[in-house]
C-alpha cells in the first residue's frame, strides 16, 4: 500500500442508517421467551459487617421465583473475580490483592456493592421484594482518600492486605536522581489530584443469561467491549470450562473502559439462569451506573523537575499515591506498573526517572479504566510541571518545550521503552500556528474590556496503545460472492463496520459494499481481544493485512492454473490476477469460486501477537475565559493538531478525536465522583450532582493531523481514540493558570472551586 495519509476511498459510515432510522439491537431491545428480570440489592453502606440476611418475607413476595445470597453462591461452587493483571508487570512481584466475591459474604467494602440477588416476573416486583430482604449491618469506619489509606489508625478495607497497601514500588535510577536535583540550579515540586470520575457510557450494563440444561452450555447476551476476556472471567467464576459460555454483544452504546473488565453480575445472571431454569435479565439504571461501574482516575503525585541552567530537563522524580477503590479490579494493578511508568517524561529529553508508585484500598466504587490510563495521568504531571516551571524560573513555556522535545525516532526513554515515531516539534509547531497565538493579546484585551480574564495553555500528548498483545481474523468468501470478514476486535460505536470492511477492500481490491462485518459473539472466532487501549485498527487492522497476504498468495496458485500460466508469471493488483505482459486476468472473486469448487478456499484464519504498541502524540491547545467575579469558566477555543499515523477514515477518526476532547473537557471543567469522608456515600451520585458536558459548554474543535507513518504495523495507523481525554485536562488547567494565576485544583475547574482557589481558599 503506498506511503499515504487515508486508505482508500474513505466511505461514509455504514451503521449510522440502522442507527438513525431506530433499527439498532441494543441489550435492552432483544426480545427472550419466559425472560425473568433481575434486581441487584446493593449495599448502604461504605464499609459494614453482615450480621444477618433474612429474605423470608421478600420470598412470599409476588412475583419472586428467586432471592440469592453468597451462601448459595458458596453452595453452588461460584468463585470470586481475581484481577486480570495479578503481579508486576515489570518486577513479576505478585500484587496483594482480596479477590472480589460475586456477593458481598461476611462484610460490605463499598456503597453498592452487591449482597442479593432477586428474580421475579416483572422488573417491579422485583424491586418491591428487593425492599422486603432484612439485612442486619454493623456499620464500620470507612477510609475513602487514598492518602489516608496507609495511615496507622486508618480503617483496614480487608485484613488480608495490611495497611491497604496492595503495592508499593520503586522504580528508575532513584540515586542519579536524587544527586542531579540535589545539584540542580533549578528545581520545581508540584502536588497534583487527578481526581476520580465515573465513566457514563450512554448504555447502562446489563445482561441477559440463559442456560441449557441439555448441552450445559450458558449463554449471556452482554453489553461489552471485550467479549473473549468477559467470557473467560466468568467461567472461571462459575467453575466451568470457558467453551461452556458463549457471549454475545449486540449493538453496544458506548465501554470508555468501563465494559472492558468483568463484573460480578456477568456470572451471577447465568447463574440464575441456571438455579431458575429461565432466561434472567438485568439492565443496570443510570443510579448503578454511578454506584457500580469501575471507575476511573482517583490518581494523587508529587512530582520534582530539575533544571540546568538554560531550561534543559535533567531528572524527574514521581511519587504518587493510586485509589484503587474497594477491590484491585481488573487491570487497574496493571495500570500503576506498566501504563503508567511506560511514558514517564513523554514526548521531551529526561536523562534520568526515578518512580515511587503506592496503590492503596478504599471503601469506594472500584477503579477501572477509561480512556489514556495511566498516560493521562503521566502527561498532566509532565505538562503541569512544564507550566510551574516557567514561572518559577523565569522561562518562556514555549520555548521551554522546543528545547526538551525528543527531536529523532525512534527514541528510548528513560526507561528503555521505545517509541517508534513521531516529530513533536512539528506538531507542536503547527498548532502553536492553527491556534493564533500571534493575535491572542489582542483576544485577551477584548475579554479585559469585558470583565474577564483570558489564558491559553498547552499540553503534548502521547500513550501507547495496543491492548492485548494477540489478535485474530476469519475471512470466508460466500457462495453468493460477499466476503464475510470475522474479528476478535469488537465495536462499541468507533465504526468498525465501515472501517475494517475498507481496510480489507482497499487490500484486496474488492467492492467494499460486498464485505460484512460479523463480530460480537464467542462462538464465531476462537479468541479476541476486545476494544480496549485504542488496540481495534491497529491489531484488527493489521490482522486482515497479513491474512490478505495469505489469500493473495493462495490465490496465486488457483490463479495460474485457471490462467494456464507459470506461478512465478502471475501479478496481483487491484482485485485482480494477472499474467505479467499480457491482458490475461481473473477477478480475485473469480479464483475464490474457483477455489472453493475444488475444496481449497481462500478462505483464511490468522492469528498475530505484536512486539510493540504504536504511539499516538500529539499537541492541544486550550483557550479559556474566566469571570473574576464568580469564578466561571469558558472554553472558549481548542486547537489540535494530533499524528494518528496512515488515517483509516478521517471522518471517523475526527469523530473519536471529538469524543476524547469532549470527555477530557468534562473531567477539565465539570465531572466528579464526590465522596462524603466520613460515611464514603458517593455524594455526586446522579446526573443531578455530577455534570456531563454538553454542546454549549465546548467551542468548535479546530482539529487537524499530522501523521507520522506508524512503523510497528504494515498499515501504519496508531490508535486514535485517547488523545482528548488525555490532553484536554493539563490543556484546561494550564490556561486557567495563564488567566488568572490559580495552578492548584481539587477537582474540576467548576465556578465555585476557581473562585475559592482565587481569594486563596482551599475548597
Amino acid at each position: 500500500m503506498p506511503d499515504r495519509a487515508v486508505i482508500g476511498d474513505a466511505p461514509r459510515r455504514r451503521e449510522d442508517a440502522r442507527f438513525v432510522t431506530g433499527h439498532g439491537a441494543y441489550l435492552d431491545d432483544l426480545a427472550f421467551e419466559g425472560v425473568t428480570h433481575a434486581v441487584f440489592l446493593r449495599s448502604p453502606h461504605a464499609h459494614a459487617r453482615i450480621i444477618a440476611i433474612d429474605a423470608a418475607d421478600a420470598l412470599k413476595a409476588p412475583g419472586v421465583t428467586a432471592i440469592l445470597t453468597a451462601q448459595d453462591a458458596a453452595g453452588d461452587g461460584l468463585r470470586p473475580l481475581r484481577p486480570t493483571v495479578e503481579a508486576n508487570v515489570q518486577t513479576n512481584e505478585p500484587f496483594r490483592f482480596l479477590p472480589q466475591p460475586l456477593l458481598a459474604q461476611g462484610k460490605v467494602r463499598y456503597a453498592g456493592e452487591p449482597v442479593a440477588l432477586v428474580i421475579a416476573e416483572t422488573r417491579h416486583q422485583a424491586l418491591d421484594a428487593a425492599e422486603r430482604i432484612a439485612i442486619d449491618y454493623q456499620p464500620l469506619p470507612a477510609v475513602i482518600r487514598a492518602h489516608d489509606a496507609f495511615r496507622p489508625d486508618a480503617p483496614q478495607v480487608a485484613a488480608e492486605i495490611p495497611n491497604n497497601l496492595c503495592l508499593d514500588w520503586h522504580w528508575g535510577q532513584t540515586t542519579e536522581v536524587a544527586d542531579t536535583i540535589k545539584a540542580a540550579p533549578h528545581v520545581v515540586t508540584i502536588t497534583l489530584n487527578n481526581h476520580r470520575i465515573v465513566t457514563n457510557p450512554m448504555e447502562p450494563r446489563g445482561g441477559v443469561g440463559t442456560y441449557d440444561p441439555n448441552t450445559g452450555r450458558y449463554t449471556l447476551h452482554l453489553s461489552s467491549q471485550n467479549i473473549h476476556g468477559n467470557r473467560d472471567t466468568a467461567a472461571r467464576a462459575l467453575g466451568v470450562d470457558p467453551r461452556a459460555v458463549r457471549i454475545i454483544a449486540p449493538d453496544v452504546g458506548g465501554g470508555f473502559g468501563a465494559k472492558n473488565f468483568a463484573y460480578a453480575e456477568h456470572a451471577l445472571v447465568l447463574w440464575a439462569a441456571r438455579r431458575t431454569g429461565r432466561p434472567v435479565k438485568w439492565i443496570a439504571t443510570r443510579s448503578e451506573t454511578f454506584l457500580s461501574d469501575h471507575q476511573a482516575r482517583d490518581h494523587l503525585a508529587t512530582a520534582t523537575l530539575a533544571l540546568d541552567a538554560d531550561g534543559n530537563f535533567k531528572a524527574l522524580h514521581v511519587d504518587s499515591i493510586a485509589n484503587l477503590g474497594a477491590y484491585m479490579a481488573g487491570g487497574s494493578g496493571g495500570v500503576q506498573t506498566n501504563q503508567y511508568p511506560h511514558l514517564q517524561g513523554t514526548v521531551y529529553n529526561l536523562p534520568a526517572v526515578a518512580l515511587r508508585v503506592r496503590a492503596v484500598l478504599t471503601n469506594t466504587t472500584p477503579i477501572g479504566v477509561t480512556r489514556g490510563p495511566g498516560f493521562g495521568e503521566a502527561v498532566n504531571i509532565m505538562e503541569r510541571l512544564i507550566d510551574a516551571a516557567a514561572k518559577q524560573c523565569g522561562f518562556d513555556r514555549i520555548d521551554l518545550r522546543r528545547r526538551n522535545f525528543v527531536t529523532t525516532t525512534p527514541m528510548t526513554n528513560a526507561f528503555d521503552f521505545v517509541v517508534d515515531s513521531g516529530d513533536f516539534r512539528t506538531h507542536f509547531d503547527t498548532a502553536i500556528t492553527n491556534a493564533d497565538l500571534t493575535n491572542f493579546p489582542k483576544r485577551r484585551q477584548t475579554s479585559e474590556a469585558n470583565g474577564k480574564c483570558r489564558g491559553i495553555g498547552l499540553a503534548c500528548h502521547i500513550k501507547a496503545t495496543g491492548g492485548l498483545p494477540t489478535e485474530n481474523v476469519d475471512i470466508r468468501f460466500e457462495p453468493d460472492g460477499t466476503v464475510s470478514l470475522i474479528t476478535g476486535t469488537q465495536t462499541i460505536g468507533q465504526g468498525h463496520e465501515t472501517t475494517m470492511p475498507q481496510i480489507l477492500a482497499d487490500r484486496l481490491g474488492l467492492p467494499n459494499a460486498i464485505i460484512h462485518l460479523k463480530q460480537g459473539d464467542t462462538d464465531l472466532i476462537p479468541m479476541g481481544g476486545g476494544h480496549g487501549s485504542s488496540r481495534a485498527t491497529y491489531m484488527g487492522g493489521t490482522a486482515i493485512w497479513r491474512a490478505s497476504d495469505i489469500i493473495i498468495a493462495k490465490g496465486k496458485t488457483v490463479a495460474a492454473q485457471a490462467l494456464e500460466a507459470a506461478e512465478a508469471d502471475i501479478v496481483f493488483e487491484d482485485g485482480t490476477y494477472r499474467v505479467a505482459g499480457t491482458d490475461r486476468t481473473i477477478t480475485l472473486l473469480e479464483t475464490a469460486a474457483k477455489a472453493r469448487d475444488s475444496n481449497d478456499p481462500l478462505d483464511t484464519y490468522h492469528q498475530w501477537t505484536r512486539d510493540a504498541m504504536t504511539f499516538p502524540n500529539g499537541t492541544h491547545i486550550a483557550e479559556v475565559e474566566v469571570d473574576p467575579e464568580t469564578g466561571a469558566v469558558s472554553l472558549e477555543r481548542l486547537t489540535a493538531v494530533d499524528d494518528y499515523g496512515i488515517v483509516v477514515n478521517p471522518m471517523i477518526a475526527a469523530g473519536q478525536a471529538h469524543g476524547a476532547i469532549a470527555q477530557g473537557a468534562g473531567q477539565a471543567l465539570l465531572e466528579h465522583a464526590v465522596y462524603d469522608p466520613d460515611s464514603g456515600q458517593l455524594i455526586s451520585g446522579s446526573f443531578m450532582d455530577y455534570a456531563l458536558p454538553r454542546a454549549g459548554d465546548l467551542p468548535s474543535f479546530d482539529l487537524s493531523f499530522a501523521g507520522t507513518r506508524c512503523t510497528t504495523n504494515p498499515v501504519g495507523v496508531k490508535g486514535c481514540g485517547e488523545a482528548g481525554a488525555i490532553a484536554l485536562f493539563p490543556a484546561v488547567a494550564n490556561a486557567i493558570a495563564d488567566a488568572v494565576g490559580v495552578t492548584t485544583l481539587n477537582g474540576p475547574a467548576t465556578a465555585n472551586r476557581v473562585w475559592h482557589a482565587m481569594q486563596g481558599i482551599q475548597s
